[in-house]
């Protein structure tokens, strides 16, 4: 069997294979890729790159629904959220094309002793590698490979393995956009490929979105041949509830930061730190809200929220919340059918329990009760994670106070779902280092050559 494959988690169907490429052919598109760099981006301005990149934003908003439904298959993922991840892939293409200009224009310095003149010219470094994860396969990729592209960087993309279809008609894009050949290029590579690709002088940096495990073997790679990485890993995103005036709208905002994607995106809400008062009627109405929710077929367009997305996914979270319940902590609803996981409620989490550390990546919620601010900022810091995070509270400026205190890459206050094109992504600790999204993703991999002008 091929190791690109789909097999609809809902059904456990297998579909589509692709052949892994072969070393020949991956030489090739190395090689196509450096000379497009060379030929292509160095000769083509600002503004061609970007009408090239709002081009393939037109073309997901025109193919939208084909898009959703490969998706639906691969993954699982319900079609309107589907649809949903299709449409904010067009409005980050349309961001960088915008914005392209002003994110890569000349950047003059002030010079100390006045004599002449100097700026900052930002130019591509040459070719990048993407390795990208299965949970939003467009979303991963719009941002990562719109702002490298109007940058001038040339796309190497190594997508999951169980989302060769999607990875199929991404590449249908950019070519039908009319990019040239070695701009954008999906490779299905194994493993032990990419480590080659990681290596190869040609290429001058590897971005990666997945797993920890994932994300040290691919920088060590890196580290041993001087390139350049930026990753997103995991996260455990506390959720810290101080005050409301609210709790019903508060409720429904977690149960939306809990179970999008059937919880199984890395910066969803997953630990819920709330102040004591309001511990006990949260709990109650979050685990009435969230077993309430029944997972169903992906394909209706009334599904919350589809199966979880493989066997493997699955047989991981169920082994986690075996050891939770194991370890003293009470478990309302996450039962399991097929891929299909309940939502649920875990509470009596304690530091010795292997659920405090872990990464739940699925739609279960931790609830802890904690009496003061500051024991709630202890908690929502006792991760190895620091991705996002959520503070509520009716007083501002304890919200800005908590939120610098707050060990992560990004914090929403009194909001979820909040995401957008222009804000920055990624975080620190063991989820990874670097940013996308927003003027940041221009910065990772570009040269910002200092040129001085005497007078």
């Amino acid at each position: 069997m091929s190791d690109y494959a789909v097999t609809n988690p809902a059904t456990g169907e297998l579909g589509k294979t692709y052949p892994t490429i072969g070393d020949a052919e991956l030489a090739g598109a190395i090689a196509t890729a450096d000379r497009a760099h060379s030929e292509w981006s160095r000769a083509a301005t600002i503004e061609e790159r970007a009408a090239l990149v709002r081009r393939v934003g037109e073309l997901h908003t025109e193919r939208r629904d084909a898009l959703a439904e490969i998706i639906g298959r691969e993954m699982g993922k319900p079609i309107e959220q589907a649809l949903g991840e299709v449409d904010f892939c067009a409005a980050i293409y349309e961001y960088y094309a915008d914005n392209a200009a002003t994110l890569l224009a000349d950047e003059p310095i002030s010079l100390s002793d006045g004599d002449g003149s100097a700026f900052v010219r930002r130019s591509s470094v040459g070719v990048i590698l993407g390795i990208m994860p299965w949970n939003f396969p467009y979303y991963q990729v719009a941002r990562f490979a719109g702002p490298n592209l109007v940058v001038g960087n040339t796309i190497l993309l190594k997508h999951a393995s169980q989302c060769p279809e999607s990875a199929a008609a991404i590449q249908a894009i950019y070519d039908d956009a009319g990019f040239p050949g070695g701009a954008y290029t999906n490779i299905y590579a194994t493993n032990d490929q990419i480590a080659g690709v990681i290596a190869d002088p040609r290429v001058h940096g590897v971005s990666v979105t997945g797993s920890e495990r994932a994300g040290a073997a691919v920088a060590e790679i890196a580290g041993r041949n001087l390139k350049k990485v930026v990753l997103e890993l995991g996260g455990s995103d506390p959720f810290v509830l101080l005050s409301t005036d609210d709790l019903d709208g508060v409720v429904e905002s977690a149960v939306a930061a809990r179970l999008d994607n059937a919880g199984q995106s890395c910066n969803a809400a997953k630990r819920f730190v709330v102040a004591a008062d309001l511990y006990e009627s949260f709990v109650r109405k979050l685990t009435d809200a969230l077993t309430a929710v029944e997972p169903g077929d992906p394909f209706s367009p009334d599904a919350e929220m589809g199966p979880l997305s493989s066997a493997t996914a699955a047989d991981r979270l169920e082994d986690q919340l075996r050891r939770a319940v194991a370890g003293g902590a009470t478990l309302v609803g996450g039962t399991r059918d097929g891929n299909f996981v309940s939502p649920g409620v875990l509470t009596g989490v304690t530091p010795g329990n292997s659920a405090h550390l872990e990464e739940f990546f699925g739609p279960i919620a931790i609830v802890y009760r904690v009496d003061s601010e500051d024991e709630a900022v202890a908690v929502a810091n006792d991760t190895p994670y620091g991705l996002g995070s959520y503070v509520f509270t009716t007083d501002p400026d304890q919200a800005l106070r908590v939120a610098d205190r707050i060990e992560a890459g990004m914090v929403f206050v009194n909001v979820v779902g909040a995401d957008a094109a222009e804000l920055p992504f990624g975080g620190v600790k063991r989820s990874g280092f670097g940013r996308e999204l927003g003027r940041y993703a221009t910065e990772e991999f570009v040269n910002r050559k200092m040129i001085r002008v005497g007078g």
